[in-house]
């Protein structure tokens, strides 16, 4: 569908060229840059729709919470100082 609107600011390009009224000219220029500007939004709305994630790959609260509780286990295990016993003289 954005491939519609470049084929749209294509002839208003023409016609503002080979147009001989000034206010034909400035009509066509203007609905050529609005024109080109949707085709860009056009384009970026498709590549952000065809990167967008799957729904079913969202992890739900309880898997969440118990990756969480992992991540802390290890950040208390790494900041937990080293026994007296393991030290080197």
């Amino acid at each position: 569908m954005p491939w519609l609107f470049l084929l749209l600011a294509i002839a208003a390009l023409a016609i503002a060229f080979m147009a001989s009224s000034m206010a034909v000219v400035v009509a066509c220029l203007l609905a050529a840059l609005v024109l080109l500007g949707i085709w860009v939004l056009g384009l970026l709305a498709q590549r952000v729709g065809n990167q967008t994630r799957d729904d079913s790959m969202m992890l739900d609260p309880q898997e969440l919470r118990r990756l969480r509780e992992i991540a802390e286990a290890r950040r208390a295990e790494a900041a937990a100082p080293a026994p007296e016993d393991a030290r080197a003289p």
